[in-house]
């Protein structure tokens, strides 16, 4: 097995773990705003009367976003069959089964023909993929031209706070983790997932690569979260 697919199975088996307080713990640790990002970031992507396509989707709290913003309908892909569970039953007691969808999916291979989805999103999502680059070019290819993608997701935090979210993230949150879901590694993980991973303009220009055009991004939660967003330029 390579490191993209031990990764892959990893993640799959830790967020399987983790379901049940999955919503409960991104509250708690974020104090809420997790909430309040995935609505500026649904805004940002401009889903109204589209087909967006939310990629991780988890329990699909970033669906029911763009379906608030006016998506005219959202397919929802996640590869951990136990997060697909859990979204489809909060999506039954909403009443939402007429405009979000649920299939099983790996970002890095999307089961979808090029130029699908009128805007592309994920959220907290892109450090846990086997491979960045190769997940971004298939966002870029099932994306239709003239459509968005958002990326939310953590980031370096910039040096006058990076002490303190260092603290908080290897400190802090394993223990809040392991306390709530009894999954301390889980949370372990999560904690040293920004290693390795590309800062902020690191990932923009990442993204540049993959083919999308007039990159920008904001930073939110004191500069420790970025919201990327691109756009798939007309032929």
């Amino acid at each position: 097995m390579d490191a993209a697919a031990a990764k892959a199975a990893y993640v799959r088996s830790m967020f399987g773990r983790i379901v049940a307080r999955y919503d409960l713990v991104n509250r708690l640790m974020t104090a809420g705003q997790d909430v309040r990002w995935r609505r500026i970031a649904a805004r940002m992507v401009k889903p109204q009367g589209r087909l967006a396509l939310d990629v991780g989707s988890g329990t699909s709290d970033f669906a029911f976003e763009l379906v608030n913003h006016g998506a005219r309908a959202v397919v929802g892909i996640d590869f951990c069959a136990p997060m697909l569970s859990a979204a489809k039953i909060k999506i039954a007691q909403r009443n939402e089964g007429k405009r979000i969808f649920l299939a099983a999916a790996d970002a890095m291979s999307l089961p979808f023909a090029d130029s699908t989805f009128g805007c592309v999103v994920n959220a907290f999502v892109l450090r846990n993929v086997g491979d960045l680059k190769a997940t971004l070019i298939e966002l870029c290819r099932v994306l239709e031209p003239g459509g968005h993608l958002v990326c939310l997701e953590l980031t370096h935090a910039p040096p006058r706070v990076e002490a303190l979210f260092s603290f908080y993230f290897n400190r802090m949150m394993p223990r809040l983790g392991a306390m709530v879901t009894g999954q301390g590694d889980a949370y372990r993980y999560l904690a040293g997932s920004l290693e390795g991973y590309p800062d902020a303009d690191a990932l923009a220009s990442m993204m540049t690569d993959a083919g999308f055009a007039n990159v920008s991004y904001v930073r939110l939660g004191l500069g420790a979260i970025a919201i990327h967003l691109g756009e798939k330029l007309r032929t």
